[in-house]
């Protein structure tokens, strides 16, 4: 369970939408909260693969061999 207070403008949005598409705005958090969790954990997993120590780089060209293009 999550209680949360959105400011008066989106809250008024979220209400609007609820309204207009007959859904609980339930639904539309859940879908925002887990497009930008999915987006998130991408950018964190990219930052925490950059800085390790071991990691190697590719340059375009030596992708492009590898993968035969």
């Amino acid at each position: 369970m999550l209680t949360l207070k959105l400011p008066t403008d989106l809250e008024d949005r979220l209400n609007q939408l609820a309204q207009k598409t007959k859904r609980p705005k339930s639904f539309y958090v859940r879908e925002a909260l887990a497009e930008y969790l999915e987006e998130y954990e991408d950018a964190f997993l990219a930052l925490d693969r950059l800085s390790k120590k071991n990691a190697r780089y590719l340059s375009a060209k030596e992708l492009e061999k590898r993968l035969g293009l």
